[in-house]
């Protein structure tokens, strides 16, 4: 087993055996999503994301932080392609609030060949990401432990939606060509600086939970949701409890000589923050 690997289970408290078959990948898609939370704050601090597999491993699983979509699934992508499975990237287009027309391609996810199958996997879509791989087949609902998943097909396109209050809500449209590492540098730049990204004017977090729950938070918002209901929300009073919170439910590090903040840092970013939830990825 390589170094990275063994730090890489040891981030995300994976002690099984790893073998190139589903019950892997499905164990391994829990263990990411449940373990690195996903958050935004490198884009409000404001703070360079850098993409190449050094800084992945440095931010990640050294600080300990979480990050967006193209870190975390380039993470991934590099943790699966070690223990042996056939994976590359693939870019997606978010229309999860409904845009008046097709955004460009902001979302990295995963496509994953298995025994003659293929499947979708992201640990980097926020609160609806998928928790557990998903066939690439159309119009067949699919069960996570975070809940209903379908595939819809469209000519080369796919649309991933979830099941939420009894109706289907698209998140992201992709097809299946092949990317280069600037595509993702280009993506990720764009959702880090365009001035209308939700990502430069909300703090946005989010880990789930093995059990079936997930935390999420909103700038000032906090919210334990279990088999989709809310079991507990909190709206923090200040940036001292906005960073206690961080550190003691979603377990971020924020002590790395690079890669860590302090509580001044924060205060000062969350200044002109909006203290009400906002809709977002």
């Amino acid at each position: 087993m390589s170094p990275f690997l063994s730090a890489y289970f040891a981030r995300i408290g994976w002690k099984q055996p790893s073998s190139v078959d589903i019950d892997t990948l499905r164990g391994l898609h829990l263990h990411h999503n449940s373990a690195i939370p996903f958050e935004n704050i490198d884009v409000v601090l404001p703070r360079e994301i850098h993409l190449d597999d050094q800084s992945l491993v440095d931010k990640l699983m050294t600080a300990r932080r979480g990050g967006y979509c193209f870190e975390q699934n380039g993470l991934f992508e590099r943790a699966l392609r070690e223990v042996g499975f056939t994976v590359r990237s693939v870019l997606g287009r978010v229309v999860l609030a409904n845009p008046p027309q097709m955004p460009p391609r902001t979302h990295r996810l995963l496509l994953v060949e298995l025994n003659g199958e293929r499947w979708i996997a992201d640990v980097g879509f926020g609160g609806q990401t998928l928790t557990s791989p998903i066939r690439l087949i159309a119009n067949e609902e699919q069960t996570t432990p975070h809940g209903l998943y379908r595939l819809l097909s469209e000519g080369n396109d796919w649309v991933l939606q979830f099941r939420h209050h009894e109706h289907w809500q698209s998140m992201y449209h992709f097809d299946l060509a092949a990317q280069y590492f600037s595509d993702y540098v280009m993506g990720n730049f764009w959702s880090a600086h365009w001035p209308q990204s939700h990502f430069r004017h909300h703090l946005l977090m989010c880990r789930h939970l093995p059990d079936g729950g997930k935390l999420t938070l909103t700038n000032f918002h906090f919210t334990h949701w279990q088999n989709g209901h809310v079991e507990e929300q909190i709206h923090l009073p200040d940036a001292g409890a906005l960073y206690s919170l961080m550190l003691e439910r979603f377990g971020l590090g924020v002590d790395d000589p690079k890669h860590g903040f302090s509580l001044a840092e924060l205060t000062a970013v969350m200044a002109g923050f909006e203290t009400l939830p906002q809709a977002g990825k």
